[in-house]
């Protein structure tokens, strides 16, 4: 990982995006997991992409800023990952657990920008469940500028996926992306949200090294 992180904004929040290899051509960025930070080297799992690899530190994790009180949403995390794109002007995007949700969402969100997406397996890959719970305020003490926030944790680990809610980012997707096939899911872990994501026309399983290769020739 480079020594300085480039410094995006997102609102109010100072985002730590990481060059993990330099390159040419598309960047691959990466998402971590629920919990993590983007790693301080190249994943093994990702060594074969042909082009410079950047990792994006969400709000609350990481080198990125840690606000007071909580408040995350995944769809306020999905502007944290536009925030990147924009900066980088187009990327294949693969994510991990949570990081996986906010790729989907992006896809379908920025079709354009976005070439390609990658789902895998990780931390807070099922959220919530596809409906809300009962009422219950976090409380967390002593939290202040701890990295990863532990409101993050209680909070998108409760964060609801409604099934026909992810499939509407699917056919986002499916329309906007000049690809045939945009989305390559490599998880073996299938909540129900991507699990519908899977029954989706144009959608497709495969090995994560098939889904790189595949992506990686997509001009």
């Amino acid at each position: 990982m480079s020594p300085e992180p480039v410094w995006l904004r997102h609102g109010k929040a100072r985002l730590a995006l990481h060059r993990l290899r330099e390159g040419h051509g598309r960047p691959l960025l990466l998402l971590h997991g629920l919990g993590e930070r983007t790693p301080g080297a190249v994943p093994a799992y990702v060594a074969g992409w042909p082009g410079p690899i950047h990792g994006l530190d969400l709000t609350g994790h990481g080198d990125s800023t840690v606000p007071v009180g909580g408040g995350y949403t995944a769809e306020i995390l999905m502007g944290d990952v536009d925030a990147a794109i924009a900066h980088l002007g187009s990327a294949t995007v693969l994510g991990r657990g949570l990081g996986a949700y906010l790729a989907l969402l992006i896809g379908g969100a920025r079709p354009e920008a976005v070439r390609g997406v990658v789902l895998t397996d990780g931390p807070g890959l099922v959220g919530g469940g596809i409906r809300p719970s009962s009422p219950n305020i976090v409380t967390v003490t002593d939290a202040t500028g701890r990295s990863p926030d532990p409101y993050a944790l209680a909070e998108l680990s409760r964060d609801v996926r409604p099934p026909d809610y992810a499939v509407e980012y699917v056919r986002q997707t499916m329309h906007g992306s000049a690809l045939e096939h945009p989305i390559a899911v490599c998880a073996l872990v299938r909540p129900e949200w991507l699990a519908a994501v899977v029954a989706e026309p144009g959608v497709v399983v495969c090995p994560l090294d098939e889904a790189l290769a595949r992506f990686a020739t997509v001009t």
